[in-house]
């Protein structure tokens, strides 16, 4: 098993797709997570599944030090230009989440956004991921982290989606292509996107990305299994219960 991600002009394409993602808003909202629930100082931050490094940038502007790490070589490349042009302190680093090993831990949180804590897909690979984040945090640190809710995706997933977007040089179509393994609670998405150039030029790219939808008390199993008590759970970035159409669900758990 592989956890996927963006490579080569897939990389180059992701700040283009999600330029209109709010991540100031949604840096907010994990910014009062940490000061609702963290016991002592809470300073030192550890992401991970970093992308191009936006949300990081965005915390280091409410105050914290962070360390951003990813799995995606290209996309860690966009991140490094984002944080020097920035003049930024951000520290960027390729790990792969399920095997952390970064200096400088323990950590007084953690966190994984955009839903990437389900690139990993197994239960061995989840119970690597928490206990790999356990072990980088101090004693009564937070884990916040956003995660594919079950309930919507099975209810309301879409096959086939289709965007465009504009660009300096001509026009982006990106076609999504969703199939669903449901037994192993997968999502396999075939990205086909055509760079289509003001020139009459075309450019192809092709991705398959799987991500793993969980159910709430699912994952609360998963973080007592590796030592977390999970403290809230909540629709992300949004005022409400959770339901059956709540798609994102944000995680708040403490080391124990």
């Amino acid at each position: 098993m592989a956890v996927s991600s963006y490579t080569g002009r897939h990389a180059e394409y992701y700040d283009i797709f999600y330029r209109d993602k709010p991540y100031a808003s949604e840096a907010a909202c994990v910014h009062q997570l940490f000061r609702k629930f963290t016991q002592g100082q809470c300073k030192r931050l550890l992401e991970l599944a970093c992308g191009t490094g936006s949300h990081a940038l965005e915390l280091e502007k409410l105050g914290y030090e962070i360390v951003a790490t990813d799995y995606s070589e290209d996309l860690l490349t966009i991140a490094r230009r984002k944080v020097k042009d920035a003049k930024s302190r951000v520290q960027i680093q390729v790990q792969d989440m399920r095997r952390l090993s970064v200096a400088g831990a323990p950590f007084d949180a953690a966190y994984c956004l955009f839903d990437s804590i389900g690139y990993v897909q197994t239960n061995a690979a989840i119970r690597q991921v928490l206990d790999g984040v356990h072990a980088h945090l101090r004693a009564g640190g937070l884990f916040v982290f956003e995660f594919w809710h079950a309930a919507a995706m099975l209810r309301e997933f879409d096959p086939v989606r289709e965007r465009r977007w504009k660009t300096p040089s001509g026009e982006l179509l990106r076609r999504a292509t969703t199939k669903l393994d449901v037994a192993k609670q997968l999502a396999m998405v075939s990205y086909e996107i055509d760079e289509l150039g003001e020139n009459g030029n075309s450019a192809q790219v092709r991705e398959t990305q799987v991500n793993r939808y969980f159910l709430v008390q699912e994952m609360a199993a998963f973080l007592e299994n590796s030592d977390f008590q999970p403290l809230q759970f909540s629709a992300a970035y949004a005022d409400g219960p959770i339901d059956e159409s709540t798609w994102h669900i944000l995680a708040v758990a403490r080391r124990d």
